[in-house]
């Protein structure tokens, strides 16, 4: 008998090698043979094939294709699932489930597991456009995870209400497992660094993501005198329409204001440079960066938002601010630079909530656990 397929439908290589590598080799492991659809991207593309993955190239990058363009993505996805004819299929994020949902239900795909990732920016911006996209593609979620033997991951309870309440997955169904998990011994408290205190942003640079907040809190604290150094540890997102163009951030630079690392791959050496994380995201489905963070044992300033108050309880590992309040993420910046002890105290509690709550082990066996379920006989 041959083996199991398990097919992992992706929005982006990096995102796999980052956030699901684990579970992949887990589930090889265990006797799967393992396919990875995503975006090609050549250094994550070759530790794909590194593992002894299948790999398949499918442009399900984030944003608009124009419906032409994302009518042929949809077939591009038919005519995979036909080709390999997976036992199970692993959408990730919001465009693999909607149209790996899609396809797989109407393919018949025996087993289907869908991990909803955050909700993105369509579910942050309450303009016009934005009501009218979330109309349109509530009936494809619907439809898309109403296969009839799925299991629907979600990494917070707001976001599960949300689909709850507006009735788009059933109950039975649906899976908690918080976050992607991190190896607690990679990502380990450092002694504190010498010189000028590090103030983290550890996140693409994104409006969404509070970059806006970060610069302003920098700006008012250098303002009152603040020998701290503000750092942005993260890469540019264009198809992403709150994407910070290089011009500005540049500006920033040159004002003094921030500096900027750009994008790093080896963040269990970046993250003990600081002593203070801040990223006051509008909304998660829960950041990996901040557990990353925990892991390390520093002290969190984010958003009170779904997602972000899952990894930060609130005056103990962290602070948790009003969203899109700079002033506010400002004094708590301040209250934690002035504060060793209280940076000290809080690490401790951020590292014992990572270890409590958040390990890869936990993760990994929960994803194979649900694996499990959907695959057993009816």
């Amino acid at each position: 008998m041959s083996p199991p397929r398990l097919l992992f439908l992706m929005n982006e290589a990096l995102f796999f090698t980052t956030h699901r590598l684990p579970v992949a080799l887990a589930a090889q492991a265990a006797g799967y043979d393992v396919h990875v659809a995503a975006p090609h991207e050549d250094g994550p593309v070759a530790v794909i094939k590194g593992a002894g993955f299948h790999y398949h190239d499918l442009p399900l990058k984030r944003g608009g294709r124009g419906l032409l363009g994302e009518l042929r993505l949809l077939a591009r996805c038919f005519q995979l699932i036909r080709r390999i004819k997976p036992d199970l299929v692993h959408h990730v994020a919001m465009k693999p489930v909607i149209f790996g949902g899609l396809a797989s239900r109407l393919m018949g795909v025996r087993a289907v597991v869908h991990a909803i990732t955050g909700m993105g920016f369509l579910f942050i911006r309450d303009d016009w456009p934005a009501r009218a996209i979330r109309m349109l593609i509530m009936p494809l979620y619907r439809y898309a995870l109403g296969h009839p033997n799925a299991r629907v991951i979600f990494q917070n309870p707001d976001d599960l209400g949300l689909f709850l309440s507006r009735r788009l997955v059933r109950p039975e169904i649906t899976v908690m497992i918080k976050g992607c998990g991190v190896d607690m011994t990679t990502f380990a408290p450092a002694p504190a660094p010498h010189g000028p205190i590090v103030v983290m942003f550890p996140a693409r640079i994104l409006g969404d993501k509070g970059v806006h907040e970060f610069v302003h809190a920098a700006r008012a604290l250098k303002a009152d005198g603040c020998q701290a150094r503000f750092v942005l540890v993260g890469r540019r997102d264009p198809a992403n329409p709150t994407d910070v163009a290089e011009a500005t951030i540049r500006g920033w630079e040159a004002e003094g204001v921030v500096e900027w690392w750009g994008f790093r791959t080896d963040m269990p050496q970046v993250l003990p440079q600081a002593q203070i994380i801040c990223m006051p995201s509008y909304r998660e489905g829960l950041p990996r960066g901040l557990i990353e963070a925990a892991a390390c044992g520093l002290p969190i300033v984010t958003a009170d938002v779904p997602g972000c108050r899952e990894v930060v309880h609130q005056g103990e590992s962290g602070f948790l601010v009003p969203v899109r309040d700079g002033p506010a993420t400002a004094e708590a910046i301040g209250k934690l630079l002035k504060d060793a002890d209280l940076r000290r105290s809080m690490g401790q509690a951020a590292r014992q909530l990572a270890l409590d709550e958040f390990t890869v082990e936990a993760f990994v066996a929960d994803t194979l656990a649900t694996y499990d379920a959907v695959r057993a006989p009816q």
